[in-house]
């Protein structure tokens, strides 16, 4: 009974924490964040009650983990892919508003001078100027130790205050304090600092009408909200920044399909993405699998020596790899370049060349690569009857005999889901990429960041976060794209390699 209790008071108060994070969302205006916690609350409380459903308790954890870190990022990838979300179209059409409806004017050839004057420990403001540079207005004494927001009334005077004014240091030192004063004038005009010289008229730049369009009172245009845009746009058609999240349908996936300047660098990436995930995967595997072969030989001594030498390149950290390849493939100081200029008295431009670069990324990778495929070989190898290869002996066949006829059919099959698995891993190898060659060098005529070395998750984080308008909406896009094409070619590799799934 005490056990049952303790269940039920801990299932209450993951429930009750649960719907706290959701009242927490709704409050700041994440209601798809509110509503994933919601259904996860609900689905929690409906599996810990109802016995009918006790056997799904077990295994609840991982649904709920699957749906939370998988699914719905997921979901709300494709959903991203669907609007303008970007850099400059990050919020809702009402704190545009409000950001727009904030922000101020100083009032054109309207400027009063500033001295400031002690008095008794405090200080009075003198201010001098206005159209006619006749206007003289005086503040009463104030402390300018206090920085805290203040509406002060200032009258008109014909000369300035009795004594000498202070300098610029104790101005500065006052910034503060007369940055958060708002003076009224006995016109009601109302003055702010505008330098630490000055104050002047600083006035609400935009007034919201009763329509929902806004004026501009310094250029007196009329800016219209745009819902298809999510910009306000003037008579002219320019938009005013900032702008708000809008869906605009399959419009992000017409652009990669029809416009010239991403449908051109698009396909380029996605070819060599493919034929850098098959390519890496050959070369892995014929490495890996010849050097697992001459590990199997009788005749060889030292085997747990060379075992671990070869593997070690698996148990250095990735990063550290790359980094040290990018500087022996340096150009001018590269050892590689310098090994190939003494003899061959040539330097080849290794980041700055297509080719080369591609070719110096299969070679890193395929450095980086061969290990895992040495070490599943090795222990495919140890299960092929050594029969096999007595009686290959017996029939004369030699040692590649014995690799394309015997080891390899035999090992092919089981190793199919992970060469798979290889590839997805590969078509999506994002940190050689970036560590490596940026992407670079860059294609020319493309409207966005992209490189010929790019594979198409490198080219969909440079949309995302170094493109200077940040495209969220096409990045999520291209990732969609990205991840229909990677599961297609899984799914039909899987059934190219009859197993079932």
């Amino acid at each position: 009974m005490h056990k049952t209790f303790f269940s039920r008071a801990l299932l209450g108060l993951i429930v009750v924490a649960i719907l706290w994070l959701v009242m927490a969302f709704y409050w700041h205006g994440q209601w798809i964040f509110a509503l994933l916690f919601l259904v996860l609350a609900t689905a929690l409380a409906v599996v810990f009650t109802k016995r009918s459903l006790s056997r799904h308790r077990y295994i609840f954890p991982a649904l709920a983990g699957m749906g939370l870190f998988i699914l719905f990022p997921l979901a709300y990838t494709v959903g991203i892919g669907f609007t303008n979300y970007s850099g400059s179209n990050l919020l809702s059409e009402e704190r545009v508003r409000e950001i727009l409806l904030s922000r101020t004017y100083q009032e054109a050839d309207v400027e009063y001078a500033l001295r400031l004057y002690p008095a008794d420990g405090m200080y009075r403001l003198y201010l001098e100027g206005g159209l006619d540079d006749a206007v003289r207005f005086v503040s009463p004494p104030l402390d300018l130790s206090d920085a805290e927001p203040r509406r002060i009334g200032v009258s008109e005077t014909a000369v300035p205050p009795i004594g000498e004014a202070a300098g610029l240091r104790e101005i500065i030192a006052a910034k503060q304090a007369l940055a958060a004063l708002t003076l009224i004038t006995p016109q009601g005009i109302e003055l702010s600092l505008a330098s630490l010289r000055s104050f002047a008229p600083i006035l609400p730049r935009y007034v919201a009408n009763a329509d929902g369009t806004l004026t501009d009172r310094q250029s007196g245009a009329l800016l219209t909200p745009n819902h298809d845009t999510g910009f306000f746009i003037t008579a002219e058609g320019e938009r005013v920044f900032p702008g708000w999240t809008v869906a605009i349908g399959f419009d992000n996936y017409q652009r990669v399909l029809s416009d010239p300047s991403i449908r051109g660098p698009f396909l380029q990436i996605f070819v060599w993405t493919l034929a850098f995930s098959l390519l890496t995967v050959a070369f892995t595997l014929a490495v890996g699998l010849v050097l697992a072969t001459l590990l199997q030989w009788d005749q060889l001594r030292g085997k747990a020596v060379y075992r671990t030498l070869l593997i070690l390149p698996y148990a250095v950290p990735a990063f550290i790899s790359i980094l040290v390849f990018k500087g022996l493939f340096n150009q001018n100081f590269g050892e590689i370049n310098l090994i190939l200029e003494s003899l061959f008295g040539i330097k080849p431009a290794w980041f700055s060349d297509p080719w080369l670069a591609r070719t110096m990324l299969l070679i890193v990778n395929t450095w980086l690569g061969y290990p895992y495929m040495l070490l599943l070989c090795m222990g495919l190898i140890q299960s092929i009857p050594r029969d096999l290869y007595e009686a290959s002996a017996m029939d004369g066949g030699g040692a590649i005999t014995n690799l394309l006829r015997i080891t390899l059919p035999l090992i092919i099959k089981p190793l199919a889901p992970l060469l798979i698995a290889a590839f997805a891993f590969n078509f999506n190898n994002f940190v050689l990429i970036i560590l490596l060659t940026g992407g670079g060098p860059d294609i020319i005529g493309a409207s966005t960041p992209a490189g010929t070395t790019d594979l198409l998750v490198s080219y969909t984080y440079r949309i995302a976060f170094q493109s200077t308008g940040q495209n969220f909406g096409l990045a999520a896009a291209i990732a969609t794209l990205i991840f229909l094409i990677v599961g297609g070619l899984s799914l039909l590799n899987l059934r190219l390699s009859k197993i079932k799934v």
